[in-house]
């Protein structure tokens, strides 16, 4: 018989791979809780309309990547292409707003887009998102910011550069739209044929393309920083003031902008030149009116989803890896014996201890511990069991100390303790 296949984009996670995402899940988790945010579990599968109304009907999400049909009782739904407009649902439609009037909530899993697969692009992809609903202050949009920077920093990722716009408010943007309408009409022969279809319907979108010829023809173009109102000027470079405040450096790119109709004014992206094509790690931005364009009352809110897949290819190709605490090294039958119960009691305790089960030289061990990213290591032999010790070594610091074995566990858990307390 012939083979079964996955579908083209939709990609298996193998086991080796699921420690990498896994830590960065729960890093991520530990961010966000530490900064007031609570998890929200969101369907899979919404009325299609919700993204129609909510993204925009004119973007190239809605007109050509969502994965939209029709169910067996007829009702058009559609597979979540993003979180933003599910999680702002799913708030108005259990009151939220009622019980808090700042409400901080976050999701982890995938999402479908119909896209051409590549590197870092695939078909069903996994976002970790976060949005913050019921305040307007130029300060949540720099904390916000921040919070991305900071969990990106947490697993390691540093070079990375944060790039943000303001897209202006519906008093300011439609006299943009207008002038870069009739910028775009004018050089119709030298878009491609995704602008030119944008320059009637999504003139913003052709800000953002990568093609060549239309960076070339959009380097002239009209930029929305010229034709923001007072409120939007203020709004903006007090964004930029409290970014400072944070000490999160950021670069102004007058052509960002998002790929969604939701966003207005703070709009940013942070970027790796490690990735290749698809540079963005994370992105997000500010939207006053989603919540009442989707039935709700008039509820600001701004937010950003982190890409899975690139997160973990630029983990790659940092060689970054999440930390093992212990590794035990037994040198001898009996010390073998010794070593298993003790990784036992670790295990019982939620200490992640591996060992070594076949005869192997501490040579040997050792190169094993420091392949897997060990952060410790536990070594005990004939010598150390006749002393009624282990020996404990610091695989960053080469740091060697010697305790009583009959405390093992208690030390073991107060250092590891410590050492994430650091």
């Amino acid at each position: 018989m012939t083979e079964i296949k996955a579908v083209r984009g939709f990609e298996d996670i193998l086991p080796e791979d699921i420690p990498l995402w896994r830590w960065v899940e729960e890093e991520a988790r530990k961010v966000l809780e530490s900064f007031g945010f609570k998890e929200i579990r969101i369907p899979v599968l919404e009325k299609a309309e919700l993204f129609t109304r909510g993204i925009g009907e004119e973007t190239d999400i809605v007109q050509k990547e969502m994965y939209t049909f029709q169910d067996k009782g007829g009702d058009w739904v559609t597979l979540r292409p993003e979180a933003t407009a599910s999680i702002a649902r799913a708030y108005i439609e259990h009151r939220l707003y009622a019980k808090d009037p700042e409400a901080r909530l976050y999701f982890i899993g995938p999402m479908f887009r119909y896209e051409r697969p590549q590197k870092g692009r695939l078909r069903q992809f996994h976002q970790i998102d976060a949005e913050v609903f019921g305040v307007d202050h130029p300060m949540v949009d720099a904390e916000v910011m921040g919070l991305c920077m900071e969990m990106l920093g947490r697993v390691g990722v540093t070079t990375v550069r944060l790039e943000l716009n303001s897209l202006g408010c519906d008093k300011c943007r439609p006299i943009f739209r207008r002038e870069l309408k009739a910028f775009l009409q004018s050089r119709l022969p030298h878009l491609c044929p995704d602008c030119q279809r944008r320059a009637d319907r999504n003139p913003l979108r052709a800000l953002d393309c990568k093609l060549e010829g239309c960076k070339a023809v959009m380097a002239h173009s009209p930029l929305i920083l010229d034709y923001l109102c007072e409120d939007c000027q203020a709004h903006f470079q007090a964004v930029k003031t409290y970014l400072e405040e944070l000490s999160v450096p950021y670069v102004v790119n007058p052509y960002l902008v998002r790929g969604l109709d939701y966003y207005d004014r703070t709009a940013f992206e942070v970027l790796s030149e490690d990735l290749g094509a698809q540079k963005a790690v994370a992105a997000g931005g500010r939207y006053n009116h989603l919540i009442s364009q989707l039935g709700g009352p008039e509820i600001p809110g701004i937010g950003f989803a982190i890409g899975m897949e690139r997160l973990i290819l630029l983990l790659r190709v940092r060689g970054e890896r999440p930390p093992l605490p212990l590794f035990l090294i037994a040198l001898g039958e009996r010390a073998k014996r010794e070593v298993f119960r003790l990784s036992w009691q670790l295990k019982k305790n939620g200490i992640l201890a591996l060992m070594e089960y076949q005869e192997k030289s501490l040579k040997s061990q050792l190169r094993r511990a420091d392949k897997l990213g060990a952060q410790k290591v536990v070594v005990i032999g004939d010598e150390e069991l006749a002393k009624g010790v282990f020996l404990l070594k610091d695989m960053k610091t080469g740091l060697q100390e010697e305790f009583p074995l009959q405390d093992a566990l208690r030390v073991l858990k107060e250092r590891l303790l410590l050492d994430k307390a650091l």
